[in-house]
């Protein structure tokens, strides 16, 4: 194939730029080295402020046609659930949250899990994480959690004391810390870890009723998988690029990961009879009392043509559902709504949702037009092009038949600016801490003891506190540990940051000039 510039020129010579003589200076009319170098000065589009480093992969989810044991229709009129062996196209992108673009992916850190459903009446993303849980319940909170786990601003480095003054100023994050802190917080890859869509969503059927729903991805064949500190320590000496890889590699040698698609569903409303709110999303519901019910598979079976075009601009929304899925009052998801798809026109521009990766693959038809990087625009066959309004008589576009009764939920409230009411931001945290086995729990103190060595002692007691009303034992054992510690025994780099500034002082070799 012969290489052209992206006019559709044929380059005949791609080493040398045009000079007066072969050492003169070099021409501004050297038109393919202006091309070629103005674009690359912008090959990369701006970096997610989360999520920033990811890997990605095609698939198909098939339905079940049944929640459980029941048709799901029962529940909702979405129409990629309702037919047993339905097949509906998707692109997953997998990633770390706090971390940048080209950081080790053994670091401590929630692991994104963002689906996009490409189904007949439009796309569906379920944005979530590995975790089923989260930091904090309140969007406001939102920016300054991430600038409080992202790197100072001012030494550019990241600090568990920064991240533990957030966090023992903000309880109800003590659920996810035990998570993140065990085990659970360095998943050994993508193909081998849960996903949760985390945040509370709610499923309508054609008479307009609303149920209560959380999703989760179970791994089926391959299983689920952690690493301790140590291990990814070991892991990261070698590859720090391991998890992307892994996922190439399997869906390369046809070694496909599956996951089962199981929903939780709660009847709609406040639930009194619960000591906590099921919108709450640092809280789990739990599954003796609201089963997980299977409703599809998901199948990732091809890999990426180009990383950038795929992976890096791949754009995920909350707010993106199909007829028979709706928002709650979740206050986090209500955020994210807004949040993610705004970051999107940011970050990608204005027409992203025009990029082969982000289009539904159903008709478009709107009345939106122009901006950065339109290529096409959105007309219905037969659509008058000089109306670009509704309504209109002269042949525009028209509404869609309703496929169901409206769902209508009522409210009886002030505004106000107000926490819930049953916060309990210790409860189920003391019941994950006594669900994990010996091994975690030793792993857990180990990793919250190295981390918490590097923070003021106010710190130190606020998140003992927390610990010990989430359960007796963890408070004593965290406390007991940091009585004992030694900054310099912490296993992880993010812990003690000093001692790898110390150990490549005394361990580099020295050399001469040259």
């Amino acid at each position: 194939m012969t290489l052209t510039t992206r006019q559709g020129h044929p380059v005949r010579d791609n080493q040398n730029v045009r000079t007066v003589g072969s050492r003169g200076p070099t021409t501004l009319e050297n038109y393919q080295f202006l091309e070629k170098i103005t674009h690359f000065d912008r090959e990369r589009i701006p970096e997610r402020v989360v999520h920033a480093r990811g890997a990605g992969a095609h698939g198909v989810f098939t339905a079940y046609g049944t929640a459980g044991d029941e048709p799901v229709s029962k529940y909702t009129r979405a129409k990629l659930f309702q037919e047993k062996g339905k097949e509906t196209p998707v692109f997953v992108r997998f990633s770390s949250v706090i971390h940048g673009g080209h950081s080790p992916e053994t670091l401590r850190d929630p692991r994104g899990f963002a689906t996009k459903f490409y189904t007949e009446d439009g796309n569906w993303d379920l944005v979530g994480n590995n975790l089923k849980v989260f930091f904090i319940r309140d969007p406001l909170k939102f920016p300054d959690m991430v600038h409080a786990f992202k790197p100072d601003p001012i030494t550019n480095v990241q600090s568990m004391e920064r991240f533990f003054d957030f966090v023992s100023l903000s309880p109800e994050a003590t659920h996810m810390v035990t998570f993140l802190f065990s085990p659970w917080g360095i998943p050994a890859n993508y193909r081998q870890m849960q996903g949760s869509g985390v945040n509370t969503y709610k499923w309508v059927n054609t008479e307009g009723e609303g149920v209560l729903v959380k999703y989760h991805w179970e791994p089926l064949g391959q299983g689920i998988r952690n690493l301790t500190q140590k291990e990814a320590n070991e892991v990261q000496s070698t590859n720090f690029n391991h998890a992307t890889l892994d996922l190439y590699e399997a869906i390369e040698k046809g070694d496909f990961p599956e996951w089962e698609l199981c929903v939780q569903i709660m009847e709609d409303g406040e639930h009194p009879e619960l000591d906590f709110d099921p919108l709450d999303d640092t809280k789990l519901w739990p599954p003796e009392q609201f089963p997980f019910l299977p409703v599809g598979k998901m199948t990732l079976n091809r890999n990426p043509e180009d990383y950038f075009t795929e992976v890096e601009q791949a754009a995920f929304g909350t707010g993106v559902l199909v007829d028979g899925l709706d928002f709650s009052d979740d206050k986090m998801l209500q955020g994210r709504t807004f949040s993610y798809s705004d970051t999107q026109r940011h970050r990608v521009g204005a027409n992203y949702l025009q990029l082969p990766i982000n289009a539904p693959k159903t008709h478009v038809a709107t009345n939106q037009s122009g901006g950065q990087m339109q290529y096409k625009v959105d007309r219905a066959p037969g659509q008058n092009p000089h109306v670009n309004y509704e309504p209109s008589s002269m042949g525009g576009l028209k509404e869609a038949p309703k496929p169901g009764k409206d769902h209508e939920p009522e409210y009886h409230a002030k505004l106000v600016r107000a926490p819930i009411d049953r916060p309990n931001n210790f409860g189920q945290a003391g019941d994950t801490y006594r669900s994990f086995e010996d091994w975690e729990r030793d792993e857990l103190i180990d990793n919250l003891v190295g981390a918490l060595s590097q923070c003021k002692s106010d710190i130190q007691e606020r998140m003992i506190d927390y610990f010990t009303q989430a359960d007796a034992d963890y408070g004593r054992r965290v406390s007991e540990g940091l009585a004992s510690a030694d900054p310099k025994d912490a296993t992880s780099g993010q812990s003690n940051p000093h001692q790898a500034v110390e150990e490549a002082q005394e361990k580099g070799k020295e050399s001469g000039p040259y």
